[in-house]
């Protein structure tokens, strides 16, 4: 059993990051964390400021806003990954080409202590450590998850 598929064990949190770089920005990332506070069994503790970043991948393409959200959540990652995919694709998100431009981008950054390295789905994210700005926005956010 992976710790994907280990039983819920109560609330866990875990942080999620927005991005968008197509149309207006600002009100991609609004509606997300609105949708985001619908998704059942899972609260929004806390946000984190919204900055502006040049585009990852060597893609060119507008600038990004990006953002952090930290949620409490009874779903496992694999169904709060799936409720945040619904909520990419509300927002017209389509999956074409990696680094590419985006209406809007959720990435499950972190979930509890849990480490899940399948094929498909890594937890922490893999670009964790390589995201000056993802480290900005969870250092703004630790001090909401005590």
């Amino acid at each position: 059993m992976n710790a994907d598929d280990a039983p819920r064990c109560g609330r866990e949190r875990a942080y999620i990051a927005l991005g968008s770089n197509l149309g207006d920005r600002e009100a991609h990332l609004a509606a997300a964390r609105e949708a985001m506070a619908h998704i059942p069994d899972t609260r929004v503790l806390a946000v984190s400021q919204i900055e502006e970043t040049a585009p990852l991948g060597g893609v060119d393409q507008p600038p990004y806003l990006n953002q952090m959200v930290l949620v409490e959540t009874q779903l496992s990652p694999r169904e709060l990954l799936q409720a945040c995919r619904a909520i990419e694709e509300a927002a017209g998100r389509i999956r074409t080409e990696q680094w590419g431009s985006r209406t809007l981008d959720l990435d499950l950054v972190r979930f509890g202590n849990r480490t899940i390295d399948d094929q498909d789905f890594v937890i922490p994210h893999p670009g964790l450590p390589h995201r000056e700005f993802w480290q900005r926005e969870l250092t703004e956010l630790r001090s909401y998850d005590q």
